[in-house]
């Protein structure tokens, strides 16, 4: 007994007229009666009663029925399944990103991607750009929101670039320069500067010290913090200005104002991905992402 058997007397008890069936199926009717004997002296039993105008299903007819459509959908399940697999949309996609330090790209393009995916486990993990580094080059995530693109970096990673953002001025909120609305990069040559630990976001000494530069300096950096929140609160003590991209205005940040830097200068945002990491689940990912970003 073969797959197109059950099919065909499936089509025919659903329409318990052996007319329509070939039709539905594209098959000449005296093949299909002749597949529906076949397949009754198979089994030995008879799963139609044939009257002149009338054709119905016997006891054995019915009960075979349900056993004929239970068997059908498990081998288009088994089928779908496994070109699910040859497409990599199964199995599971680990993505790393900043806490309470992200936009609204992640979530959009996790909804897309489940849509698109919903037999993949997705699995999300709260890291620093370090800590995702890390991850990525040990193959414990498949793909990392980093932000900032450290000036060195494994060789192996595949870098993409989604979004730019503008850098404001993050100041104590009874500094002087808070009563203004916009601030020029020249305006905080005097300043001392709270940093971020290369321990936790490598290249960030380098992109504040980049970013000082058309004001004619170089920053002062009197202190650096491991977390954003810390930098937040250190801020707030009136012990130093930073500089940061515009999406740090989501933290919690009393006692701190954000100010719009003149001339305004925009940062890239980045994600990686290990480039040895063929996976189709993780590249179709990525395109969503390119895509809902305006980069695909």
């Amino acid at each position: 007994m073969e797959l197109r058997h059950l099919r065909y007397f499936v089509a025919v008890a659903d329409a318990l007229n052996f007319t329509k069936a070939a039709e539905q199926l594209h098959l000449a009717q005296p093949s299909l009666t002749r597949q529906i004997h076949n397949l009754e002296g198979e089994l030995g039993v008879r799963l139609f009663n044939r009257e002149k105008n009338q054709v119905t299903l016997t006891a054995e007819g019915r009960a075979f029925l349900s056993d004929a459509k239970r068997l059908l959908a498990q081998a288009e399940e088994s089928v779908n399944s496994v070109q699910r697999l040859s497409r990599g949309h199964t199995g599971e996609l680990n993505i790393a990103y900043l806490s309470n330090f992200n936009f609204e790209l992640l979530p959009e393009t996790l909804g897309a991607f489940r849509i698109a995916c919903p037999h993949v486990s997705l699995n999300l993990f709260d890291m620093s750009p370090a800590e995702q580094l890390r991850a990525l080059e040990a193959r414990k995530i498949d793909l990392g929101f980093i932000g900032l693109r450290p000036p060195r970096t494994p060789k192996d990673l595949q870098w993409e670039c989604i979004s730019h953002h503008e850098i404001v001025v993050v100041l104590p909120a009874h500094h002087p320069m808070a009563k203004k609305q916009k601030i020029h990069v020249t305006e905080l040559k005097q300043e001392f500067f709270i940093g971020m630990s290369e321990i936790s976001h490598p290249g960030f000494r380098d992109w504040l010290i980049a970013a000082c530069r058309p004001g004619g300096f170089v920053p002062r950096i009197i202190q650096d913090a491991e977390l954003e929140s810390a930098l937040m609160q250190v801020i707030a003590q009136g012990l130093g200005v930073t500089l940061a991209r515009s999406e740090i205005r989501k933290l919690p940040h009393p006692g701190v104002v954000f100010r719009t830097l003149m001339p305004t200068i925009k940062t890239d945002h980045w994600i990686a991905w290990n480039q040895n990491n063929g996976s189709p689940t993780l590249l179709h990912y990525v395109n969503i992402v390119k895509k809902t970003s305006g980069k695909g």
